[in-house]
C-alpha cells in the first residue's frame, strides 16, 4: 500500500498500485469539517486510474457526502464506492443522488448502516431513473420505510442497469413491498432483492408473489423475518409454479407453519429453477415435511433445503428419508433441532444408502442416540457422496462412535465430522482412531466435550502417525492429561497435515507440554495450538519456548490460565527474539510478574511478527511496564496489547504512556481493572496529544476521578485517532463530565464514550448535553447508573433535538421518572438519528410511557426501546400497543418487569408479531 497525506487536514489516503495504475483507495479521516473533506475528495479528480474507493467507518457525515458528491459529478474512473457506516443522512444522500444523475462510471454504491431515511431513498430513487451504470445498491439499515421503498419501486420501473438491491433491516411494510412488487412486473434487470428483517407481512408477500408470476429476471429473493405467515407463503408458492428464474428463496423465521410449507411443496413439484430454499425457524411440523417429501420425489433442481429449528419430528424425518431415496439433486439438507430422534435417523440412514447426491447433512441437536448413529454408520459404508455430517449434541455413546469408526475405514468421501457434546468416551475415541489409520478423506474432526481421556487421546495420537488428511482436530474439554498430550506430541513429530489442534480445558501439565514442545521442533504444518486452561506451568512453557526458537510455522499460541510465572515468560521472551511466525500470544490469567514482562518487552524490541499480546490478569508492575514502554518505541508490528487487571499501580501511566508519544503501532490498549490511579491518568494528556495510532483505550474500573479525567479531556481536544474510550466504573463526577464536554466540542474522531457507573449527576448530564448540540462524531454514549434525574434527562432531550449523529443512548438505572421521559419523548418527535434508547430502571410510569408512545407515532428512526424494570401499568402498555398497531419503526421493545396487568399484557401480545416483545406481568 502507498499513501497520500494531507497534514493540514489530518487525512491519509491509502492506495494500491499495480504496474503503476491505482486500483484501490481507502480513506482514514482523523479530522472533520467541510474544508478538510473537500480537499481529500478533490484528489479524486487528479487520480485518473482510481477504480475503488473504500471509506467504510470513516464518519464523513453529510458534509463529507456532499463534498464527495461534487467530486463524483466529474469523476470518470470510479466504479466502486464503499460508504458503509458513515452517519450519512438525507442531505448527504441527496448530494450523492444528484451526482448519480450525471456520473457515468459508478457500478457499486454501499450505503449500508447510515441513516438516509425515506427522504434519502426518494432522492436516490429519482437518480436511478436516469442513471445508466449503477448495478449494485446497498441500503441496509437506513431507516427506510414505505415511502422510501415506494420511491425506489417507481425507479425500478424504468431503470435498466440495477442488478442487486439490498434493503435489509429497514422498516418497510406492506405498502413498500407492494410498490416493489409493481416494479418487478416490468423491470428486466434486477437479479437480487434482499428484504431481510422488514415488516412486509402477508400482504407484502402476496404483492411480491404476484410480481414473480410475470417477472423474468429475479434470481434471488431474501424475505427472512418478515412475518409473512402461511398466507404469504401460499402466495409465493403460487408464483413458484410459473416463475422461470428464481434460484434462491429465503423465508426463514416467518411463522409459515405446516399450512405455508404444504403449498410450497406443491409448487416444487412443477418448479424447475429453484436451487436454494430456506425454511428454518418456521414451526413446520410433520405435515409440512410430508408435503416437502412429495415435492422432492419429482423436483429436479433443488440443491439446498434448510429446515433447521422446526418441529418435523420422527415422522417428518421419515418422510424426507423416503424422498431422498429417489431424489437426485438435493446436495445440502439442514435438519438441526427438529427432534427427529433415532427413528428419524434410521430413515435418513436408509436413504443415504441409495441417495446419489447429498453432500451435507446437519442433524445437530436431535437426540438420535447410539441406534441412530449406528444406522448412519451403516449407511456411510456404502454412501459415496456425503462430505459433511454434523451430529453435535445427540446423546451418542461409544456404540455410536464405534459404528461411525467402522464406516470411516471404508468410506471415501466424508471430510468433516462433528461429534461435539456427546459421550463417546475413550472406547469411542479408540474406534475413531483405528479408523483414521486407514481413512484417507477426513479433514476435520470435532470431538469436543466427549470424555475421551488419556486413552482416547493416545488412540488418536497413534492414528495421526500414519493419517495423511486430517487438518483440524478439536479435543477441548476431554479430561486429557499428560499421557494423552505425550501421545499427541509424539504423533506431531511425523504427522504432515494437522494445521489446528485444540486442547483447551483439559488437564495437561508440564510433561505434556514438554512433549508438545519437542514435536514443534520438527513439525512443519501446525499453525494454531490452543492450550488454554490447562496446567502446563513454567516447565511446560519453557519447553514450548525452546521449540518456538526453531519452529517456522506456528502463528497462534493460546496459553491462557496455565499457572505460568516469570520463568515461563522469560522462556517465551527468548523465543520471540528469533521466532519469525508467531502472530498471536495469549497469556491471559497467569502469574507473570515484572521479570517475565521485562523479558517479553526486551523481545518485542526486535520481534517483527507478533501482532497481539494478551497479558490480562497477571502481576505486572512498574519494571514490566517500563520494559513495554521501551519496546513500543521500536516495535513496528504489535497492534493489540491487553494489560487489564494487573498489579499496575504507582507510576504506571508516566512509564507506559511516555512511549506512546513516539512512533507506536499499537491501536488497542486495555488497562482496565485497577491498572492505573487518578493521578497517573494525567500522563495520558501528553501521550495522547501526539499519539497517532491508538484507536481504542480501555480504562474501566480504575480510580480515575475528576482530576484525572480533566487531563484526559485536554488530550481529546487535540488527539485525532482515538475512536473508543471506556471509562466505566471510575469515580468521575460532574466536574469530570464538564471537562469531557469541553473536549467533545472540538474532538472530531471519538465515536464511543462509555461513562457507565460513575457519578456525573444532573450537572454532568447537562454539560455533556451542551457538547452534543455541536458534536458531529459521537454515535454511542453510555450513562448507565450516573444519578441522573429529570433535569439531566431534560438537558439531554434538548441536545437530541439538534444532534444528528448520536445513534445509541444508554440511561439505564437512573432516576429520570415521568418528567424525564416526557422531555425525551418531545425530543424523539424531531430527532432523526437515535436508533437505540435504553431507559431500563428509571421509575417511569404510565404518563411517561404514554408520552413515549405519542413520540413513536412521529419518530422514524428508533428501532430499540428498553423500558425494563419501570412502573408502567395497563394504560402505558395500551398506549404503546396502539402505536405498534398503527405505525412504528420499533423492532425491539422490552417491557419485562413492569406493572402491566392482564389487559396490558393481552393487547401487547396481540401485536407482538410486529416487534420482538418481552412482556412483564408484575
Amino acid at each position: 500500500m502507498e499513501r497520500i497525506e494531507f497534514p493540514r487536514t489530518s487525512i491519509v489516503l491509502n492506495f494500491a498500485k499495480i504496474s503503476g495504475t491505482m486500483l484501490e483507495m481507502s480513506l482514514k479521516i482523523r479530522a472533520k469539517g467541510a474544508q478538510a473533506l473537500a480537499e481529500a475528495f478533490q484528489a479524486l479528480s487528479t487520480i485518473t486510474s482510481l477504480a475503488t474507493f473504500d471509506m467504510q467507518d470513516s464518519e464523513i457525515g453529510d458534509d463529507g457526502a456532499q463534498a464527495l458528491g461534487e467530486s463524483l459529478k466529474t469523476n470518470s474512473t470510479l466504479t466502486t464506492l464503499n460508504l458503509y457506516n458513515n452517519s450519512i443522512g438525507e442531505n448527504g444522500a441527496q448530494a450523492l443522488g444528484e451526482a448519480l444523475e450525471t456520473n457515468s462510471t459508478l457500478a457499486t454504491l454501499d450505503l449500508n448502516s447510515n441513516k438516509i431515511g425515506d427522504n434519502g431513498a426518494q432522492v436516490l430513487g429519482e437518480a436511478l431513473k436516469t442513471n445508466l451504470t449503477l448495478a449494485t445498491l446497498d441500503l441496509t439499515f437506513n431507516w427506510i420505510g414505505d415511502n422510501g421503498a415506494q420511491a425506489l419501486g417507481e425507479a425500478l420501473k424504468t431503470n435498466s442497469t440495477l442488478v442487486t438491491l439490498n434493503l435489509n433491516s429497514n422498516t418497510i411494510g406492506e405498502n413498500g413491498a407492494q410498490a416493489l412488487g409493481e416494479a418487478l412486473k416490468t423491470n428486466s434487470t434486477l437479479d437480487t432483492l434482499s428484504l431481510y428483517n422488514n415488516k412486509i407481512g402477508e400482504n407484502g408477500a402476496q404483492a411480491l408473489g404476484e410480481a414473480l408470476k410475470t417477472n423474468s429476471t429475479l434470481a434471488t429473493l431474501y424475505l427472512q423475518s418478515n412475518s409473512i405467515k402461511e398466507t404469504g407463503a401460499q402466495a409465493l408458492a403460487e408464483a413458484l409454479k410459473v416463475n422461470p428464474t428464481l434460484v434462491t428463496l429465503d423465508l426463514a423465521d416467518n411463522l409459515i407453519g405446516d399450512n405455508g410449507a404444504q403449498p410450497l411443496g406443491e409448487a416444487l413439484k412443477t418448479n424447475s429453477t429453484l436451487v436454494t430454499l430456506d425454511l428454518s425457524e418456521n414451526s413446520i411440523g410433520e405435515n409440512g415435511a410430508q408435503a416437502l417429501r412429495e415435492a422432492l420425489k419429482t423436483n429436479s433442481t433443488l440443491a439446498t433445503l434448510n429446515l433447521n429449528n422446526n418441529k418435523i419430528g420422527e415422522n417428518g424425518a421419515q418422510a424426507l428419508g423416503e424422498a431422498l431415496k429417489t431424489n437426485s439433486t438435493l446436495a445440502t439438507l439442514y435438519l438441526q433441532s427438529n427432534s427427529i430422534r433415532e427413528n428419524g435417523a434410521l430413515a435418513l440412514a436408509e436413504a443415504l444408502k441409495a441417495n446419489p447426491t447429498l453432500v451435507t447433512l446437519d442433524l445437530d441437536d436431535n437426540s438420535i442416540g447410539d441406534n441412530g448413529a449406528q444406522a448412519l454408520g451403516g449407511a456411510l459404508k456404502t454412501n459415496s457422496t456425503l462430505a459433511t455430517l454434523y451430529l453435535y449434541n445427540n446423546s451418542m455413546g461409544e456404540n455410536g462412535a464405534q459404528a461411525l469408526g467402522e464406516a470411516l475405514k471404508t468410506n471415501s468421501t466424508l471430510a468433516t465430522l462433528n461429534l461435539q457434546s456427546n459421550s463417546i468416551g475413550e472406547n469411542g475415541a479408540q474406534a475413531l482412531g483405528e479408523a483414521l489409520k486407514t481413512n484417507s478423506t477426513l479433514a476435520t474432526l470435532n470431538l469436543q466435550s466427549n470424555s475421551i481421556g488419556d486413552n482416547g487421546a493416545q488412540a488418536l495420537g497413534e492414528a495421526l502417525k500414519t493419517n495423511s488428511t486430517l487438518a483440524t482436530l478439536n479435543l477441548r474439554r476431554n479430561s486429557i492429561g499428560d499421557n494423552g498430550a505425550q501421545a499427541l506430541g509424539g504423533a506431531l513429530k511425523t504427522n504432515p497435515t494437522l494445521v489446528i489442534l485444540d486442547l483447551a480445558d483439559n488437564s495437561i501439565g508440564g510433561n505434556g507440554a514438554q512433549a508438545l514442545g519437542e514435536a514443534l521442533k520438527t513439525n512443519s504444518t501446525l499453525l494454531t495450538l490452543n492450550l488454554n486452561n490447562n496446567k502446563i506451568g513454567d516447565n511446560g512453557t519453557q519447553a514450548l519456548g525452546e521449540a518456538l526458537k526453531i519452529n517456522s510455522t506456528l502463528a497462534t499460541l493460546n496459553l491462557q490460565r496455565n499457572s505460568i510465572g516469570d520463568n515461563g515468560a522469560q522462556a517465551l521472551g527468548e523465543a520471540l527474539k528469533t521466532s519469525s511466525t508467531l502472530a498471536t500470544l495469549d497469556l491471559n490469567n497467569n502469574k507473570i510478574g515484572d521479570n517475565g514482562a521485562q523479558a517479553l518487552g526486551e523481545a518485542l524490541k526486535t520481534n517483527s511478527t507478533l501482532a497481539t499480546l494478551d497479558l490480562q490478569s497477571n502481576s505486572i508492575w512498574i519494571k514490566g511496564l517500563l520494559a513495554f514502554s521501551e519496546a513500543f518505541s521500536t516495535n513496528s508490528t504489535l497492534t493489540t496489547m491487553n494489560l487489564e487487571d494487573n498489579k499496575t499501580t504507582g507510576k504506571i501511566a508516566p512509564v507506559l504512556f511516555k512511549s506512546l508519544k513516539t512512533k507506536s503501532s499499537l491501536t488497542t490498549l486495555n488497562l482496565g481493572y485497577k491498572s492505573i490511579e487518578d493521578d497517573e491518568a494525567q500522563a495520558l494528556y501528553e501521550a495522547l496529544k501526539t499519539n497517532s495510532s491508538l484507536i481504542t483505550l480501555d480504562l474501566q474500573s480504575n480510580s480515575i476521578d475528576d482530576k484525572g479525567v480533566q487531563a484526559l479531556a485536554e488530550a481529546l481536544k487535540t488527539n485525532s485517532t482515538l475512536t473508543t474510550l471506556y471509562l466505566q466504573n471510575n469515580s468521575i463526577g460532574s466536574n469530570g463530565a464538564q471537562a469531557l464536554s469541553e473536549s467533545l466540542r472540538t474532538n472530531l474522531t471519538l465515536t464511543t464514550l462509555d461513562l457507565q457507573n460513575n457519578s456525573t449527576g444532573d450537572n454532568g448530564a447537562q454539560a455533556l448535553s451542551d457538547a452534543l448540540k455541536i458534536n458531529l462524531a459521537l454515535t454511542t454514549l453510555d450513562l448507565w447508573n450516573n444519578s441522573i434525574g429529570p433535569n439531566g434527562a431534560q438537558a439531554l432531550a434538548e441536545a437530541l433535538k439538534i444532534n444528528v449523529t448520536l445513534t445509541t443512548l444508554h440511561l439505564q438505572n437512573n432516576s429520570i421518572g415521568d418528567n424525564g421521559a416526557l422531555a425525551l419523548s418531545e425530543a424523539l418527535k424531531t430527532n432523526l438519528a437515535l436508533s437505540t434508547l435504553d431507559l431500563w430502571g428509571n421509575s417511569i410510569g404510565d404518563i411517561g410511557a404514554q408520552a413515549l408512545a405519542e413520540a413513536l407515532m412521529i419518530n422514524s428512526t428508533l428501532t430499540t426501546l428498553d423500558l425494563q424494570k419501570n412502573m408502567i401499568g395497563d394504560y402505558g402498555a395500551l398506549a404503546l400497543a396502539e402505536v405498534l398497531e398503527i405505525k412504528s419503526t420499533l423492532t425491539t421493545l422490552n417491557l419485562w418487569h413492569n406493572s402491566n396487568g392482564d389487559n396490558g399484557a393481552w393487547v401487547l401480545d396481540r401485536v407482538s408479531q410486529a416487534v420482538a416483545l418481552r412482556i412483564g406481568y408484575f
